[in-house]
């Protein structure tokens, strides 16, 4: 499905100057490993949807090994960053060194435009194969699951299916992110339509409860945590964070499975700092960048750091594995499918 680009030649090059370091060159950096003395200072540009204080923790963390990499953010959700994508493609070239958002069928098409260099990423036998493409045009950073979550104050019993929230006694009691902005959402929807337990039938039945529909993530949480829709479907950190905060609000892990985006990170192949970058992608699926994840509430790519607290352990969750193909030929028309439904 990909085709190789140019940017390979120019990751071998830059790669040839990096190994030029002697060892008597280079410093140890905080996870032990060797980072290079006196490195010509460098900045990427970074296009994500992480939120803003997690992004900069990250930064943070990353700065503290590689001080001489400048990185700098525009924030966005996933939507308005695949538009700017196409907007900076049609006008020339995209400004971004290095992608951080979404889910994998939007990386897999970008690598079939000839849009992503190749990786070269570090440890990789230490990472989830689920989160590796096997092309190697990016690497999931964290699971990130689309659960049920739910107000412990307003519900007595938490739900433990999909098909559960089908039930009449859940109408005009749920919520749900708009596919058309958050790109878990939309990449959730196809999961669900190809998914053989589920699929239209499902989400026709959901439909009937009329589910409020709201931006993204983000407010579908607030909404659950105060009480104003009571049950909803959002990603599991989010619920996490906010119990952690006194909210009280909790997931429940469906027993069908959950659908689950790993919040690739990518190399654009236009980028004049590959070296650069691709230190900033190691540093995110390395031991020291996945403990922060789980710090973050998010579960881990990788299972040599344990998970977020209250979180169950890896092996536990139950997580629906499409074929990414498919998802990413059939993601169109399930969010209008999606949109016709509940809309």
């Amino acid at each position: 499905m990909h085709r190789k680009t140019g940017a390979v030649a120019a990751l071998a090059a830059t790669a040839i100057v990096l190994a030029g370091c002697s060892a008597a060159e280079a410093e140890p950096a905080a996870d032990g490993s060797a980072a290079p003395s006196g490195a010509e200072a460098s900045t990427i540009t970074v296009y994500t949807s992480e939120p803003q204080e997690k992004i900069d923790e990250i930064i943070a963390a990353f700065n503290e090994q590689r001080p001489e990499i400048t990185v700098e953010v525009f924030r966005a959700g996933t939507g308005d960053l695949t538009a700017r994508i196409e907007s900076e493609r049609a006008a020339g070239e995209v400004q971004a060194d290095v992608l951080l958002a979404a889910d994998a069928p939007t990386f897999e098409g970008y690598a079939a435009e000839g849009l992503l260099a190749e990786l070269d990423t570090a440890d990789e036998a230490a990472l989830d194969p689920a989160v590796l493409d096997a092309e190697g045009y990016y690497v999931g950073t964290r699971i990130i699951p689309t659960v049920i979550a739910y107000n412990t104050d307003a519900v007595e019993s938490a739900p433990t299916s999909w098909q559960e929230l089908t039930d009449p006694s859940y109408a005009d009691r749920l919520v749900m992110p708009n596919p058309d902005v958050s790109g878990a959402a939309a990449f959730n929807a196809a999961v669900w339509l190809d998914e053989e337990q589920l699929g239209e039938e499902w989400l026709t039945a959901l439909a009937e409860n009329q589910p409020v529909i709201v931006d993204s993530n983000g407010p579908a949480s607030q909404a659950i945590a105060s009480g104003a829709q009571p049950v909803g479907v959002v990603v599991d950190y989010l619920v996490r964070d906010l119990a952690a905060a006194g909210s009280p609000i909790a997931v429940s892990y469906p027993e069908e499975g959950v659908p689950f985006v790993s919040q690739p990170a990518g190399i654009f192949a236009s980028s004049d700092e590959v070296a650069a970058s691709q230190a900033f992608v190691d540093f995110l699926v390395s031991a020291e960048g996945q403990q922060l994840a789980v710090e973050q509430a998010y579960l881990p790519v990788r299972g040599d750091v344990g998970t977020p607290e209250g979180a169950p352990a890896m092996a536990d969750i139950a997580l629906l594995n499409p074929d990414l193909d498919v998802i990413a030929e059939t993601k169109a028309d399930a969010v209008a499918t999606f949109n016709a439904l509940f809309q």
